[in-house]
């Protein structure tokens, strides 16, 4: 006969693993069993949560605090699951029973911290978030949290100090090389390896800085995913870039090396602020380009698919990446974009490719929705688009890869849609950014309205035309 404990460790294993499946199987097993096993509730909670199932794995916990009162990880699990669904009271109410069981209990100071700042109580969120570090000062994630807190501020000169924390957290990675890390050594006549270190957008939107470092004397390597090698090849001139390697080999020897947001803070650093933007922001011509002779394939193709007299053309993207851990508050559902679909002689251009796409098909005004082939960037990431861009007269999005691609593209007016709490690099207020000056952004005032922004948007395009 099985030990559900030791079936229990096994199954842990294997969820930790990514074997999330092999693992929620082992989990129901043990409760078909015993419906009282407590700890199975938690880790199927666990393994529900994880695939966003976040109602059902509250239901798990539930039966855990049932089963077994005094058990804080159910009750700080229970807070998580119940902070995604949006119930924040209750929420809150769980965390301070785990503290109340547990008063070290770290994670569930981490995830009271998080509660707050999402909700755009940044002081609140803060002030969890220096409880986590008086009970464990060297605590990473509580230092890149503060930082990114700082930096949603404009606080910079904490912020990068803060954020530099990062690096010390599982996730982040560098090339193997045995180049000397930069922070600021002369450049003149040096070789340097720069790199992404997070998402596509965030490639996109600091490689940038490659032409900072050509201005201080380097040759400058780009190492990058494959799907972007043909995108920067075709601007490696704008971008004075000297060369371009893929990630997927070895790095190639070089004097310095650092990460494309690491060169942000030591160019923040060696400015010190006042030159900070002049050094960084593009012009309304963006500085990613593609080639004339794409740009003009998508112009027939334009023409040649939309019949009748030319409307104004608007590309939508209305979902993230739902492995990113805000896609619950930066994604909005389609059916927002209706009241764009509704104003007169417009033409909606569908700039979702996978996920969320799956919506057009239960969309009251998918016919108002021009889609594009199905084969649009399976040779690259984001040249076809880029070119596509170039027709519309306008981009409306929230906070994605594409919103980056349009800015640094540029000559397209972007609307950006954030939540409440958007990333760090948009800042709290304010209604431009000076990382693209083609962007304007509409934030929401309330967690899940956006309503209100696409009210906003329809007038500017009505205005503008």
């Amino acid at each position: 006969m099985s030990d559900p404990k030791e079936d229990l460790r096994n199954a842990w294993q294997q969820h930790q693993a990514g074997k999330i499946d092999v693992a929620e199987m082992v989990y129901r097993n043990i409760i078909d069993q015993d419906p009282n096993n407590a700890d199975a509730h938690v880790y199927l909670g666990i393994a529900l949560f994880d695939r966003r199932r976040f109602q059902e794995s509250v239901d798990h916990y539930r039966i855990a605090i049932e089963l077994r009162h005094q058990f804080p990880v159910a009750w700080n699990n229970l807070g998580n699951s119940l902070r995604l669904l949006g119930q924040v009271e209750e929420a809150d109410a769980c965390f301070e029973t785990a503290l109340g069981q547990q008063p070290d209990y770290l994670s569930a100071i981490k995830n009271r911290g998080t509660l707050w700042l999402w909700l755009g109580d940044i002081d609140r969120g803060s002030h969890w978030y220096q409880k986590g570090l008086a009970i464990d000062p060297s605590n990473a994630e509580l230092h890149r949290n503060l930082g990114v807190i700082e930096l949603l501020q404009g606080n910079y000169s904490v912020g990068w100090q803060e954020y530099r924390w990062r690096w010390k957290m599982p996730g982040l990675r560098r090339p193997q090389t045995s180049a000397v890390h930069w922070r600021g050594q002369s450049l003149d006549g040096k070789t340097f390896l720069l790199y992404p270190e997070q998402g596509l957008g965030d490639a996109i939107q600091f490689v940038r800085v490659a032409k900072q470092l050509k201005s201080l004397g380097a040759n400058v390597i780009i190492q990058c995913s494959p799907k972007l090698i043909d995108l920067f090849s075709s601007t490696t001139h704008s971008l004075d870039v000297d060369r371009l390697v893929q990630d997927t080999t070895t790095a190639p020897p070089t004097d310095y090396h650092a990460s494309m947001i690491e060169v942000v803070d030591t160019l923040f650093e060696q400015t010190q602020k006042m030159h900070f933007g002049s050094k960084l922001f593009g012009d309304p011509g963006g500085y990613l380009h593609v080639s004339a002779a794409l740009v003009d394939y998508w112009r027939r193709w334009f023409d040649q698919n939309l019949n009748g007299p030319r409307r104004i053309r608007i590309g939508i993207n209305w979902q993230g990446n739902p492995d990113h851990h805000a896609d619950v508050y930066r994604s909005a559902p389609l059916a927002v974009f209706e009241t764009l679909a509704n104003l007169p002689n417009v033409q909606l251009v569908n700039l979702q490719f996978g996920h969320g796409s799956e919506q057009l098909t239960r969309c009251a005004f998918a016919s108002k929705v021009i889609s594009l082939p199905d084969d649009v960037d399976s040779q690259s990431a984001f040249t076809d688009t880029a070119a596509i861009i170039a027709q519309l007269d306008h981009v409306v999005t929230v906070d994605t890869a594409i919103a980056h691609l349009a800015g640094a593209v540029g000559g397209v007016p972007v609307h950006l849609m954030l939540s409440q709490v958007p990333d760090w690099r948009w800042l709290l207020n304010g209604d431009t950014t000076q990382w693209y000056p083609t962007i304007r952004i509409y934030r929401q005032k309330n967690i899940g309205q956006w309503e209100n922004l696409i009210g906003e948007i329809a007038g500017e395009v009505r205005r503008r035309g």
